[in-house]
């Protein structure tokens, strides 16, 4: 999960596998799989950046071939 910012300044966590798209309109807009719009200050480079890093610190370790699992 990742944590985003309303603009009323309330953090709130979100599972990033939930988020279809982003929208800069001049706000963040984040539109979920179910159609809900949530409006965040995070720009969108922030949002997708936060994403990334969970993605990194959640997978697996690459192990070389010389490792054993």
């Amino acid at each position: 999960m990742i944590r985003l910012t309303r603009l009323n300044a309330t953090e709130f966590w979100i599972n990033q596998d939930h988020i279809l798209y982003l929208e800069r309109s001049p706000e963040t807009i984040v539109t979920l799989g179910d159609g809900k719009k949530l409006t965040v200050k995070e720009t969108p480079e922030e949002v997708v950046s936060r994403i990334l890093e969970f993605r990194r610190l959640a997978a697996p370790p690459v192990l070389s071939g010389d490792e054993k699992p």
